[in-house]
This record gives C-alpha cells, sequence and structure tokens, in this order.
C-alpha cells in the first residue's frame, strides 16, 4: 500500500480498491444470470467471492485512513483518543494485563510523557476482521475510527446472515440455495455498503475527523 500523504492520494487509493472489487463481482452477478447447471456453482462462489470483497474492503480502506492520519504528523494529544490508542496500544495492554507496580508504572508514564510526541500508528494488524467480518466486528473496526454506525444498523442483519452466514456455509461445504435475482439484489447491497463506508472514509478525512474536538476548529 502506498502512503496516503494527501487527500487525493486517500481518494486514488480507494477508488482502486474499490473498482476492481466492483468489477469481480459484476462478473459474478452476469454468470449468475446464464442458464445450465452450473449457474448454482457461479452462485456458490460469488456468495464467498462476495465476502472477501467486503471484508477486504473495509479492512484495506480502514488501514488507509490509519495511514493517511499517520502522515498529518500529530501528536497523540491532538487526536481523538479511538486514533490515540493505535499508536499507545502496546502501553494501554500492558497497564491491562500487568498486576506488577514497576511496570505499571513504567507504562503508565510512558504513555504520559508521549502524549505530546508525534503519533506514531502501528499498522501491522491494526485492523483485524479475524477472518469473519460480521456487524459485531464491522462496528468495533468503525468505532476505532470514530465512524458513526447510523446508516448502516439497518444491515446488520443482512450482514450477518444473508452474507456471513452464507459464506460459512460455502466454506464449510454445506449446501446454499439461492435464486439468481436473490443473489443479484445481494450483491447490490453489499456494494452499497462498500461505496457508503468509502464515502464515510473520506468524509472523516476531509472534516478532519480524527482531530480531538478542541483542536478541530
Amino acid at each position: 500500500m502506498r502512503d496516503m500523504r494527501t487527500l487525493d492520494h486517500l481518494q486514488d487509493g480507494l477508488d482502486a480498491e474499490m473498482g476492481w472489487r466492483v468489477k469481480e463481482i459484476s462478473t459474478f452477478i452476469m454468470a449468475a444470470k446464464t442458464d445450465g447447471a452450473e449457474k448454482k456453482v457461479y452462485i456458490r462462489a460469488g456468495i464467498a467471492l462476495m465476502y472477501a470483497h467486503w471484508e477486504g474492503f473495509v479492512k484495506n480502506s480502514s488501514e488507509m485512513y490509519l495511514n493517511f492520519v499517520h502522515h498529518r504528523g500529530l501528536t497523540y494529544r491532538e487526536l481523538k483518543t479511538c486514533f490515540a490508542v493505535f499508536g499507545l496500544k502496546g502501553k494501554l495492554e500492558l497497564l491491562a494485563a500487568s498486576r506488577k507496580s514497576g511496570p505499571n508504572i513504567a507504562a503508565f508514564d510512558f504513555i504520559v510523557s508521549e502524549l505530546g510526541e508525534r503519533a506514531q500508528m502501528k499498522m501491522a494488524s491494526a485492523i483485524n476482521t479475524g477472518s469473519n467480518l460480521t456487524s459485531a466486528v464491522f462496528s468495533n473496526i468503525a468505532a476505532s475510527l470514530d465512524i458513526d454506525l447510523d446508516r448502516y444498523s439497518t444491515k446488520f442483519n443482512l450482514i450477518d446472515e444473508s452474507l456471513v452466514a452464507r459464506r460459512n456455509q460455502v466454506a464449510h461445504g454445506e449446501h446454499v440455495e439461492l435464486k439468481a435475482q436473490d443473489f443479484n439484489d445481494l450483491a447490490q447491497e453489499v456494494l452499497q455498503l462498500m461505496r457508503d463506508y468509502k464515502v464515510d472514509v473520506l468524509n472523516a478525512a476531509s472534516m478532519k475527523g480524527y482531530l480531538r474536538e478542541d483542536r478541530a476548529a
């Protein structure tokens, strides 16, 4: 992934990330409309592919946004807490896990002293989908980036039951029965979810949604 040093870089990255995924899903939408025994194969494969693109897009676009925030050159104190956590997570985890006063004091002192330093986002495994991007996992990722969930809440059942559950059935070799029109409808819903997330990421970046409220003015 290239560095997202400007808003244009982020937009170009998101456009490219979305573009090839739309093409692949569209290919399976067309294939599912064909006649013949292979239609069911296309639909089963299409469900797995659709889920892979849902998970991949959310993960990669979220990491692009984090990369963009990283390159703002801001201090931890200037960032909203949810973003500062990405850089201080290791020390915070030590505080939560350790029962010894020495390591706890050292970790706390480190955190306090680092607040005025330039934030260093830990990109490795920053966004963890757990290879199972349910609505709960998605909500956690969105919340970690301070992205509002209102527009997605009505689609949680679709994510969990229509997409993730069916993908798991396909992955486990179970029978999945889905008509071509229903597959098309599901694909359109998933694509719209991805488009919505792309818009929300771009809006958050352009509106400087990563800044603490007292720094955003």
